[in-house]
């Protein structure tokens, strides 16, 4: 049999504070996901996504295309998810995430916002091309002082909506 490695996995964090606990969220999770863990924080280059700057800008959207699995991490703002977080993904086209298995994860400050991930980010995800097999992965900001609970009663139901969902590319690149 041959070994396949990890499928790569992206945190994209739409948080607008740099270095924010959204941002350690992500890479909790995505590192509970899989290996090879690259972080997008939006905080430190959304200045240029109104600039014609975009040297840091073009790569991260090109990090996040080629992801295999995404995870799309936003505190709830206003009911919702970031604006920083919708003027990112609003630079690709109709099929931009394409190919990429995508993971929602919502923190939020209230348990009353426990649909915002499913109601407001899971139909972006899906209108951009990614596969979006699980429900989202919704925590508490109490949730942040010790995340594995709430990790593990989402793994209990995601892993294996995600494995059927990442498995299709690694079959075929093992052929």
């Amino acid at each position: 049999m041959v070994h396949q490695p990890a499928p790569s996995v992206v945190a994209l964090v739409g948080n607008p504070r740099p270095g924010s606990r959204t941002l350690a969220a992500a890479q909790h999770v995505a590192g509970r996901l899989g290996e090879d863990v690259t972080s997008i924080d939006l905080a430190t280059i959304g200045h240029q996504l109104f600039t014609d700057d975009r040297s840091l800008l073009d790569p991260a959207l090109g990090t996040v295309a080629q992801a295999r699995l995404l995870v799309v991490a936003t505190p709830v703002y206003k009911a919702s998810y970031t604006g920083l977080l919708k003027s990112f993904l609003d630079l690709y086209g109709p099929d931009g995430l394409a190919g990429a298995v995508a993971v929602p994860l919502v923190i939020s400050g209230n348990p009353a916002h426990a649909l915002v991930g499913e109601v407001h980010l899971r139909p972006l995800l899906v209108e951009l091309g990614a596969t979006v097999p699980t429900r989202s992965l919704t925590v508490t900001e109490a949730d942040l002082l010790d995340l594995d609970p709430a990790v593990d009663r989402w793994l209990a139901k995601a892993s294996a909506p995600l494995q059927r969902a990442l498995t299709p590319e690694l079959e075929a690149a093992a052929r």
